[in-house]
């Protein structure tokens, strides 16, 4: 590969990762709000552009997006379903957008490790399968970040009871699991059909 042919690639990787951390923004203005109790929990469409970034784009790739769109928020962008700044930091709920950074990191992972099949008999239904392997892993890796954090910040930082903040968190994961559980299947399908046009732009 010629120095110019590495420094178009780097420009798409840029450009792509640029896209997708964008995307994960934009999702978090594409939500509903849940009226659980005592707190309501938020469904947004994040969590679909964080699996297309690590099924897309790979691991190092898919966390490097997540991570600046991360980043964006600290600063103080209102990019976060809650706004934005370094006191997000010190939210119960800041665990479940660490878990979007390492859960990118393993499906991308796992979409790069996953065996592929050669084109023919079978080799779609295959993909969208190993797609949704990893998306599934990547989820109980969100989930279980985020429920770490939340109880983290209860026990040592916040006066609630840990346990009753750690009740708070498996309870709103129970109300978001399905539709999330939904998101893996929409963006294992999307990404198997996209993989292919994108491999070849990369």
């Amino acid at each position: 590969m010629s120095g110019q042919d590495k420094a178009r690639m780097r420009t798409i990787d840029i450009v792509l990762c640029g896209l997708f951390a964008a995307l994960v923004a934009v999702g978090a203005f594409i939500r509903i709000t849940l009226p659980t109790q005592p707190y309501p929990f938020t469904f947004s469409l994040q969590w679909l552009f964080v699996l297309l970034a690590g099924m897309l784009l790979g691991a190092r790739l898919g966390a490097m997006s997540v991570g600046a769109y991360l980043l964006v928020g600290l600063v103080g962008v209102p990019v976060f379903v809650h706004g934005g700044g370094p006191q997000y930091i010190f939210r119960a709920g800041f665990g479940f957008l660490l878990g979007f950074l390492a859960a990118a990191y393993v499906i991308g992972l796992l979409t790069e490790k996953l065996p592929r099949r050669q084109d023919g008999e079978g080799s779609h239904g295959w993909e969208f399968v190993r797609l949704m392997i990893g998306a599934v892993v990547g989820l109980v890796v969100y989930y279980f970040i985020g429920i770490a954090y939340y109880y983290f910040m209860y026990s040592c930082v916040l006066e609630t009871p840990a346990e009753w903040g750690l009740g708070i968190a498996i309870a709103g994961c129970l109300t978001t699991f399905l539709p999330d559980l939904a998101l893996c299947a929409i963006a294992a399908l999307l990404a198997s059909r996209l993989r292919p046009a994108l491999e070849q732009v990369r």
